[in-house]
């Protein structure tokens, strides 16, 4: 298992080989220019959206877990592989397992939606739920994979797991080579760590800017004291972005790759997921409009003639719904 007490740069030349790797078992997402809309965003910039809601198992979760898959010798997959999430990356991860024919065991908190648990039974997953938030659900996750020495496939303080979200920084800069900002929601991490280390290798001058809910601001309260830090609680009810304890891996990416992180509220959230139904039939989960709701709300601000492509990281109706 890898220890997460040294920070790991990763590198551009294993973000090509993941996307060798995954290319036959996920989706290239597209992306989506926004207009015409009915209110545009910011009237003298052009805003596109990098769907990996329609990816594999509903979110980009599938890209890391699939990479993180084939870094592991087969025989050491047989008795069967253990990971912890809000429902994302265990979907991910049990679409993965479901490839290959092996059992996986994914321990959600008790504040996952029943649909994630659901749909991770669908893929052939045993669910355990353990705990209130994430952090306590991975805690009993790598105590199942040490006492049973199972793989254990983290959710974000991973360096496979980093690579394979950063395949989607070398799809967007395909899709929008004149991008000049990059908006990713921010949960354990793993996604910006990736798409901000492809973004800025490739083409420095761009904007990275990172969205974290008011309610589990793990990495921009690290930014602060300039190491990753314990919240002494969670109160968003987005569980998918909320990770009590940030990780030194991650944030040394997000120090490096990142320009700025902005806060956003779950109402906010909610706001932007009924934007992106009704504007652009696009159904994403709370944590799937989070980047969106960092240009609705102003808090991310566009200069004119600017293009900006935000990843929308997840398939949901939790926004909608209500």
């Amino acid at each position: 298992m890898q220890t997460l007490d040294a920070p790991l740069i990763i590198t551009l030349d294993e973000v090509y080989a993941a996307r060798e790797r995954i290319r036959t078992f996920i989706r290239r997402t597209p992306t989506l220019r926004t207009a015409p809309l009915r209110t545009p965003v910011y009237p003298h910039s052009d805003i596109y959206l990098k769907l990996e809601n329609m990816q594999v198992s509903g979110s980009f979760k599938a890209r890391g877990a699939m990479n993180k898959l084939q870094s592991i010798p087969p025989n050491e997959l047989k008795r069967g592989i253990v990971a912890a999430s809000g429902g994302n990356h265990g979907l991910g991860v049990a679409y993965a397992g479901y490839l290959v024919g092996v059992p996986v065991t994914i321990f959600l908190p008790k504040s996952a939606a029943a649909i994630k648990a659901h749909k991770l039974q669908g893929w052939g997953a045993r669910v355990v739920h353990a705990g209130d938030v994430f952090d306590d659900a991975n805690y009993a996750a790598v105590t199942l994979a040490e006492h049973d020495h199972l793989p254990y496939f983290h959710p974000f303080a991973d360096a496979a797991i980093i690579a394979g979200q950063g395949t989607i920084g070398l799809e967007l800069l395909e899709d929008v080579p004149d991008v000049d900002t990059v908006i990713v929601a921010i949960g354990g991490g793993g996604l910006i760590s990736g798409i901000g280390r492809v973004v800025k290798a490739l083409r420095p001058d761009v904007r990275v800017i990172g969205v974290e809910p008011i309610g589990a601001a793990t990495y921009y309260e690290a930014r602060k004291v300039g190491h990753p830090v314990t919240l002494p609680e969670i109160t968003t009810i987005v569980n998918t972005l909320a990770p009590r304890q940030g990780a030194a891996i991650n944030f040394a990416h997000i120090e490096a790759y990142v320009d700025e992180i902005v806060l956003v509220s779950d109402d906010e959230m909610r706001q932007a997921a009924r934007w992106m139904w009704t504007e652009m039939s696009i159904a994403a989960e709370l944590a799937g409009a989070a980047a969106m709701a960092g240009l609705l709300t102003g808090r991310i601000v566009l200069r004119a003639g600017e293009k900006a492509c935000v990843v929308v990281c997840g398939a949901g109706t939790d926004g909608i719904d209500e």
